[in-house]
């Protein structure tokens, strides 16, 4: 064992462990233990002694009163969610809240073990949690603190659930349908990805229910090498006049891939991309994409929390995170 693991404090779940009873029966032997049945009380009693634990006691103290600030948990990984930590830091420091931000390694299993400590401790009014937490309500009903668990990402920080929604790949197929075109090519992102596997299946359910023809779907990878490799494998002749692309690198690949064929956008064939990115508004031609509202999902998950705090009702929900915004980078079909 090394010097640090040796004198590393120990946690609620492992007293819990040691103990064979749940978190929430840990900290209830701390608040009353005279609520417990005498052997659940003893085996508690047992392993908070072998393991030599110690609740924070001033935080606790502090539980009657208010802290004045949140906690917002994201995993520790390589993507940034600053878009979204922007969001809800401003609507916290709009309702008059100081926010600390904490980056938690590990998957769900360990992030749920550090809310749990957190949320009993008394240090937060409340916590966001953007990355999955296990039984988040029996974790707030058992510490008394409120927790919003918007799990937009996965442990990978995959987008999911209202990230992953692509619905606005049907807007985009209707709108070229629109301007003329019948056949499409869908680009997809990495298919490990919910939001690739689910922009991909509502291009195929957009393009049958229009009664247009996809001239394939090419698997990519997020980046413009993939969008280049698409368009270099189309034929000269009888090629798609739209591709679909799942977002904004990749659309640029597919833009400088149909150049570089001679193809003009798009008067020849037309692009769009996904995200919004600000690069995208300066490429030439300017490109359609679909703007991901990143600062209103952490705000939505941030009112949240404070409604909660306040017994207040839910906040009508805001327009949808997506939008799709048209630019010069799709026209009408050619002839």
């Amino acid at each position: 064992m090394t010097d640090t693991a040796a004198h590393r404090r120990p946690t609620i779940m492992e007293v819990a462990r040691l103990a064979d009873v749940s978190h929430q029966t840990v900290s209830r032997y701390f608040r009353a233990p005279d609520g417990l049945k005498p052997a659940t009380k003893a085996r508690v009693q047992a392993a908070v002694e072998q393991l030599n634990y110690r609740p924070n006691l001033v935080a606790r103290s502090m539980r009657t009163r208010r802290t004045g600030r949140l906690a917002v948990v994201v995993p520790t990984l390589a993507y940034s969610p600053a878009r979204m930590l922007s969001g809800a830091s401003a609507a916290a420091h709009e309702a008059g809240y100081a926010v600390e931000v904490l980056s938690l390694e590990g998957g769900a299993d360990e992030r749920t073990q550090r809310v749990a400590e957190l949320a009993d401790s008394g240090q937060v009014d409340g916590i966001v949690a953007f990355a999955p937490v296990n039984a988040a309500a029996e974790l707030e009903a058992s510490s008394g603190t409120p927790i919003v668990a918007s799990a937009d990402f996965d442990d990978e920080m995959r987008g999911i659930g209202e990230l992953a929604d692509a619905s606005a790949v049907g807007e985009l197929v209707r709108g070229l349908a629109d301007l003329g075109h019948r056949r499409f090519l869908h680009i997809t992102g990495d298919l490990q990805f919910a939001s690739a596997r689910a922009r991909r299946d509502t291009y195929l359910e957009a393009i049958d229910a229009l009664g247009l023809e996809s001239f394939g779907v090419v698997e990519g990878d997020w980046s413009s090498e993939s969008g280049m490799a698409a368009i270099r494998g189309l034929p000269d002749q009888d090629r798609p006049t739209a591709v679909v692309a799942p977002n904004d690198l990749v659309a640029a690949g597919a833009i400088r891939g149909a150049i570089d064929r001679g193809w003009a956008v798009p008067e020849d064939v037309s692009v769009t991309g996904w995200d919004d990115q600000p690069l995208g508004r300066l490429l030439r031609p300017a490109l359609t994409t679909v703007e991901v509202d990143l600062e209103g999902l952490g705000s939505r998950a941030m009112a949240r929390l404070i409604t909660a705090l306040r017994d207040e009702p839910l906040p009508s929900e805001v327009r949808p995170i997506h939008r799709v915004i048209w630019r010069e980078s799709t026209g009408v079909a050619p002839r």
